[in-house]
């Protein structure tokens, strides 16, 4: 199963996130990620959806979010050049020895640190989906208490 970036294009009104998550849910189908967010347009709201599936379990879905009312534009990124960001909030344990290690890989990923205190750091991090893994996965080692990812972003380039 791959994983596919769809952007919906819909008509700004209550009850539309409830239905295309529904349509989701209804057909067994996992959301990975969810992100909402108002346009240039102010009636009009683009849904960047990041879920998993084979090729034609995507088509399905594209096709039934085509039939809803609201939906204005059903784009499949995963096949088209694009630009995409998350961001990331990661608490980790920050005992002062350990500290400099940590000072060094913000640096490194061109994050920033967002609060310090006695025993945590919490950092904040953005860019393309594999540099918010990497820089995770560099942080394991010294204790991730809490972290919250945002929902990715996807813009189409043209």
């Amino acid at each position: 199963m791959s994983q596919h970036v769809i952007s919906v294009k819909v008509e700004n009104k209550f009850g539309v996130l409830a239905r295309v998550a529904g349509l989701f849910s209804a057909r067994g189908y996992n959301i990975d990620s969810l992100t909402v967010s108002t346009t240039e347009q102010e009636n009009v709201s683009v849904m960047t959806i990041v879920a998993r599936g084979d090729n034609r379990v995507i088509e399905q879905v594209k096709k039934q979010l085509n039939k809803l009312i609201d939906v204005i534009k059903v784009t499949d990124h995963s096949e088209l050049e694009t630009i995409e960001r998350e961001l990331a909030l990661i608490k980790v344990t920050a005992p002062s020895s350990k500290r400099p290690e940590i000072y060094q890989l913000v640096e490194i990923f061109n994050a920033e640190i967002a609060d310090i205190s006695h025993k945590t750091m919490t950092i904040g991090v953005k860019g393309v989906p594999g540099k918010i893994e990497n820089f995770i996965e560099l942080l394991r080692p010294y204790g991730i208490k809490e972290l919250l990812r945002t929902g990715r972003i996807s813009l189409q380039k043209l």
